[in-house]
């Protein structure tokens, strides 16, 4: 009988300490859903994402995790810079590097982008380079001043409206940031060339992405641009695929408003 009841005793302790741990992976996914119900994610969005999370939690939240440590080690790298969200207009990021004289083509001299963006760009021309396709950067940092005068000049020519749709108003443009770079022609044509056909299959492995995707203008509020990718690094963009559905805008919506639960403020 005290053999039996120990027996007994030991499954019950088992059992219960499965239930505690599965329990707590299901608080942690009901945070995690919380968390992206409030970051203003569309209904289908949140669906899709609450589908993967619950199919490979293990993997997101070891993303996460990932993605957090840089955030810690680089505040800025992952920044929304979007209509809603804008970035001082004296930032300037002190680790730009020019792209004259390195093994990078660009269109003019004068490019310059952040050096994680630096070192992912110049590893995928490389890899691009093997497989016989050129990669040409034809725009990267920006400064305040320079995009001012840029969505002026669009406002000039388009009018506000549509000027609103392919560029950005000063203080809200990627480029500010230094890890977004344009590639080729920067027109819709770029998507069809060898070029664009790469990137959009390996832009993920080396950390970029694409910002403005075809058919989401209004979540993004730019028309698609198949040249426009911004460098966030391998883990958010593994995360961007695997739980976003393949959307930048979503997926730092999310981060932002979980950065915002643990006080990650980004300083100059």
């Amino acid at each position: 009988m005290m053999k039996r009841a120990f027996q007994t005793s030991f499954m019950i302790t088992i059992v219960l300490f499965g239930v505690s741990c599965e329990s707590a992976t299901e608080s942690k996914i009901r945070h995690i859903q919380g968390i992206a119900q409030g970051a203003g994610l569309g209904a289908q969005a949140l669906a899709s994402f609450s589908a993967s999370l619950k199919a490979k939690p293990e993997r997101f939240f070891e993303l996460l995790d990932k993605i957090l440590a840089q955030a810690e080690a680089d505040p800025w790298l992952l920044v929304r810079a979007d209509k809603a969200r804008a970035i001082p207009a004296d930032y300037e990021p002190k680790d730009l590097v020019s792209l004259d004289g390195t093994s990078v083509v660009v269109s003019r001299p004068g490019h310059r982008v952040r050096l994680p963006a630096y070192q992912a760009l110049a590893a995928a021309a490389a890899a691009a380079k093997a497989e016989g396709v050129t990669l040409l950067v034809s725009s990267a940092y920006r400064s305040y001043a320079y995009q001012e005068s840029l969505f002026a000049r669009n406002v000039a020519e388009l009018g506000r409206q549509e000027a609103e749709r392919v560029s950005a108003r000063p203080g809200t443009s990627q480029h500010q940031l230094g890890t977004a770079v344009d590639f080729g022609s920067i027109t819709d044509a770029f998507a069809g060339t060898a070029a664009g056909r790469w990137m959009g299959a390996n832009a993920g492995r080396f950390g970029f992405s694409l910002s403005y995707p075809q058919g989401y203008e209004a979540l993004t509020g730019y028309v698609w641009e198949s040249w426009h990718y911004r460098y966030i690094g391998i883990e958010a963009s593994a995360m961007q695929n695997e739980y976003f559905g393949g959307l930048q805008y979503n997926l730092l919506l999310f981060l932002d408003a979980y950065r915002a639960t643990i006080a990650v403020t980004p300083k100059k």
